[in-house]
């Protein structure tokens, strides 16, 4: 009896070592791919940075963003909104004007620190963007934390978070005795961790008058266009959405919605992508002059948190790209020393003739298995859903559709088409577990089977 248990906690053992330790691994490579994909390559000179000029009879929004990685869509999402409006004048703001990472590896150069956009404005920004920062407890976060706390005694001020942005606005105290709400993934968290707020599954926004939270990712567009129409006027906020060819305005309305999301068996797929989906596709974005924020997001976000896929991006120079709204980003590689890829990302439905140049020399010195135009030829389409199509075709459904549910996405607009089931990621765990069960028969074999033989 003694024998058999010690053979089975072999087994045991072994496969949990074997399956947790590979999956670990897995899951740790993910979150350096997306969340803490740090740059290595050399920064180059960043003069000539494109900083909007400052208006001082136009209130002032400050999109910040922490010394480690930031989530991109909830920061490049508000920051073009509230751009479109020409009311407000957007700043993208950080601890200092040093490069900064969003996740996914999309690398950022901050138009003022926060004490730079003190001095400007000698007084305090009528909106802070609260986009989430993961690292809160790294040492690097406090004056980031310091300087949304700053602020929160100032009815002036209207804090705007974006998704896993109310994790940090509770983190800074602002949340206390309040409602709110964040992606649906987060809420259990968020009721065990932060007691004294009241957390709503139910709703795309919450709006406490000098704080508005979202829900996750698309509910952060309602959230900017309610904070829009609140400020600007309803005409306003409609003319963004429907610039946007955006289909889900009844909710900046009435942000209730009937079936709450919550975390199901599929979420099993994300998991699986995530730890055990070892080839992941290598896809460039390129990045050009006057580029849709919002298109750019789309990839980096359709695509990034799902295991499958690393982004590099990629411009015809080491020099700075500014964005249609005056976003400036720096690329990791030039088309003339771009690695191989799978496939080359071009975003945005006018792409075709602002990055003519670009293209033309991506046509020349380019290494890709594909090129492929996501938004030109639909121009008029709502930038998310091409993307998520699209990782449909180079996946398979169960990721698509959990990619689609993480999004948020609640129109009828998406019509995916590719394999059912990630096949891939499921043999890479069979792998596993086979590997597993062998290391411990042979471990039974040699040392447990051969005493037992031996009479020991």
């Amino acid at each position: 009896m003694k024998k058999l248990l010690l053979r089975l906690a072999v087994y045991v053992l072994l496969f949990v070592v074997t399956v947790g330790g590979i999956g670990f691994y897995g899951f740790n490579r993910h979150q350096k791919d997306f969340y803490y994909n740090v740059r290595h390559e050399t920064v180059p000179s960043l003069q000539g940075v494109d900083i909007p000029s400052y208006n001082p009879d136009k209130p002032t929004v400050a999109v910040v963003m922490a010394e480690s990685t930031t989530e991109d869509f909830d920061l490049i999402i508000p920051y073009a909104l509230l751009s479109m409006t020409d009311a407000y004048n957007v700043y993208a703001v950080a601890p200092d004007t040093n490069l900064k990472t969003l996740s996914g590896g999309l690398d950022v150069i901050p138009h003022y620190s926060y004490q730079e956009l003190d001095h400007l404005l000698n007084k305090s920004p009528d909106i802070i963007v609260v986009p989430y920062m993961p690292k809160m407890n790294d040492p690097s976060y406090k004056p980031t934390r310091e300087w949304i706390q700053k602020y929160s005694g100032n009815k002036t001020t209207t804090y705007l978070s974006i998704c896993g942005g109310a994790l940090n606005l509770a983190d800074a105290g602002l949340l206390k005795g309040k409602s709110a709400t964040s992606h649906w993934q987060f809420i259990p968290l968020l009721k065990k961790q932060f007691t004294d707020t009241q957390w709503k599954a139910d709703v795309r926004y919450v709006d406490e008058g000098n704080i508005v939270t979202s829900a996750g990712q698309s509910a952060g567009i309602d959230a900017v266009l309610h904070l829009i129409s609140r400020q600007l006027g309803e005409p306003m906020a409609a003319k963004i959405s429907n610039e946007i060819n955006y289909p889900s305005y009844h909710f900046v309305q009435n942000p209730k919605v009937d079936h709450p999301f919550h975390t199901d068996i599929k979420f099993a797929t994300y998991w699986l992508n995530v730890t055990f989906h070892w080839n992941k596709k290598q896809m460039g974005v390129l990045l050009y002059n006057g580029m849709d924020e919002l298109a750019l997001s789309s990839v980096f976000d359709a695509y990034g948190d799902t295991g499958t896929t690393q982004l590099r991006t990629i411009s015809s120079s080491d020099a700075p790209t500014a964005t249609k709204h005056h976003l400036n980003l720096l690329a990791r590689h030039q088309i003339s020393s771009a690695p191989k890829l799978d496939k080359m990302i071009v975003p945005g439905g006018d792409a075709k003739s602002l990055a003519s140049e670009d293209i033309k020399l991506w046509s020349e010195k380019g290494k890709a298995k594909e090129t492929l135009f996501i938004h030109s030829d639909s121009p008029n389409r709502y930038v998310f859903e091409a993307p998520l199509e699209d990782l449909a075709k180079q996946e398979d459904l169960l990721t698509a559709k959990h990619a689609v549910k993480r999004f948020e996405y609640r129109s009828n607009g998406i019509h995916l088409e590719g394999r059912s089931l990630p096949l891939g990621t499921y043999i890479h765990l069979l792998l596993t577990v086979l590997l597993a069960l062998l290391a411990a028969f042979l471990i039974d074999r040699r040392f447990i089977m051969k005493k037992s033989r031996n009479g020991v």
